[in-house]
């Protein structure tokens, strides 16, 4: 596939995206629009354009890949999406309302209000720091394809391949905010299931399979195993694992998370916002099962062309780009940049306005002017952009694939603590925490969640963690408040009897 026509499409891609962005910040480019899009957004738009944001590069690469892993994944992934849905469906009957209650536009401030100061900042910091973390490796990985296939052939230097990318996701969100990110993701959301469903027809017309003959063949290769329920005790893949991860990953790293719920914030009212989530479930679920489809697809063609790749996150861009023809190609490509930019531009505008709002008080104006708020939001958002430029480069740097992995390990585990935290504010009214203690407290649970994960075979008789660590975590972080509490003397009823 000619570099050239994958650098045209980009650049054409790209120019497409700032032209949306130049026409939905016309009207008004200030802190309202940017933060909340004036809270009059389409819920449809958002359930749809939350696809993408979802569904991340690594996704789109890695979740075909494992199908066919030498470590027997399968369909298990399957389980882990099914825990998904179950956490989506809590959030929009339990999270949801709390949020709109309080009129929240970073969902942090709730943290200020029920255990105080210091365990906002660090509800805060936590974000901040593992959504930086999470986002930077996720572009980190994509553009490292987009590297190996387009940039190093031109001999660009990696450095200049992450600076632009970064200038134009920045160009198109600096100003518009989530007026913009709101039609920029639905856009690029359309893009991405169209290409997986596209990607599927090429694979099934090169293997000369219908549908029908495609669904079968899936079903009865060894591919397909969805449920797995031996050895609980060494077998990462375990039902329960998978699926109690799934729920609390979600909770966590979705309804606690300021990027995905300042979407939800953004609908008019807490019914449309429900719809909002309701029907992003089954989108999600159905274009995941989708993916893993697609995994089986691309094993089945590279046994049969004697196609092997170094890594399992190769095979999908090795078979899309060099063996499926042009239009293939592009289609590939077409859903990788969609679904990377969509997770980054979100990733940027949230982390932007959770800056603005739990660390420079922009829900407090304190005397100050809109023009001058605009201006610190501007330069926010360019820091922002830098510090997951350096992020990236940093991970480029460290060149280990485990020291990488660890580290983005050790970024979800950041999420614990804020299950924790918000756990304790839900369900213990009776008594007060230590409030300066709160960042210790926070600081210890994911250190020692790290202990368990990397001893446990030793600690626990063989016992293997999985995505069920991020549950441990938040217990752990959750007693920690307990013990570093006292009973109130005069209950405060104002916080949470009239919320939940």
């Amino acid at each position: 596939m000619s570099p050239l026509i994958l650098l045209s499409f980009i650049v054409i891609y790209f120019a497409l995206l700032v032209g949306i962005a130049i026409v939905t910040s016309r009207k008004s480019s200030d802190n309202a629009g940017f933060f909340l899009a004036n809270r009059n957004a389409k819920w449809y738009l958002i359930s749809f354009g939350m696809i993408g944001t979802a569904l991340s590069g690594v996704t789109f690469i890695s979740v075909p890949g494992k199908v066919g892993a030498a470590s027997g994944d399968q369909f298990s992934y399957f389980q882990f999406i099914l825990g998904n849905a179950v956490g989506f469906i809590f959030i929009a009957l339990v999270l949801l309302p709390l949020y709109y209650k309080l009129k929240l536009t970073s969902i942090y401030s709730f943290i200020e209000k029920t255990l105080g100061y210091w365990s906002y900042k660090t509800a805060a910091g936590i974000f901040l720091i593992s959504r930086t973390i999470g986002s930077a490796f996720r572009l980190y990985l994509v553009i490292l394809v987009m590297q190996k296939f387009i940039f190093d052939f031109y001999h660009v230097p990696f450095v200049f391949t992450v600076l632009i990318s970064l200038i134009l996701i920045w160009l198109y969100t600096f100003k518009g905010g989530l007026k913009t990110i709101i039609i920029t993701d639905s856009l690029q959301t359309f893009f991405l299931v169209l290409s997986v469903f596209l990607s599927i027809y090429f694979i099934c017309k090169s293997l000369d399979y219908t549908a029908f003959k495609a669904i079968n063949v899936i079903a009865d290769s060894h591919y397909s195993k969805i449920f797995f329920f031996s050895n609980f005790v060494k077998s990462k893949f375990y039902f329960a694992k998978q699926f109690v991860g799934g729920i609390f990953i979600t909770i966590a790293m979705v309804g606690l998370d300021q990027d995905l719920m300042q979407k939800n914030l953004s609908c008019k009212n807490i019914r449309e916002a429900q719809k909002n989530m309701f029907s992003f479930v089954a989108v999600f679920v159905v274009i995941n099962l989708f993916f893993l489809g697609v995994g089986a697809l691309l094993y089945l063609y590279a046994a049969k062309n004697g196609i092997t790749v170094a890594k399992t996150d190769y095979l999908y861009p090795t078979i899309a780009l060099n063996y499926l023809g042009t239009v293939p190609a592009i289609i590939f490509m077409l859903g990788l940049t969609a679904a990377t930019f969509a997770t980054t531009d979100s990733a940027l505008t949230a982390l932007t306005t959770s800056f603005c709002i739990d660390f420079l008080n922009y829900n407090k104006k304190l005397g100050r002017s809109e023009k001058s708020m605009v201006r610190m939001r501007h330069i926010t958002h360019v820091a922002f952009s830098f510090l997951m430029f350096l992020t990236v480069i940093i991970f480029n740097a460290l060149n280990n694939d485990a020291v990488v992995n660890a580290i983005f390990k050790v970024a979800s585990y950041t999420y614990g603590p804020l299950l924790g935290l918000y756990s304790f504010s839900l369900f213990i009214r009776k008594r007060k925490v230590y409030d300066q203690l709160v960042p210790i407290c926070c600081i210890v649970s994911p250190a020692v969640c790290f202990y368990l994960s990397t001893q446990s075979k030793v600690l626990l008789g063989g016992y293997v963690f999985d995505s069920e660590l991020i549950l441990v975590n938040g217990l752990i972080t959750f007693f920690l408040l307990l013990a570093f509490s006292k009973k109130k003397v005069n209950i405060d009823t104002v916080v949470l009897a009239e919320l939940v």
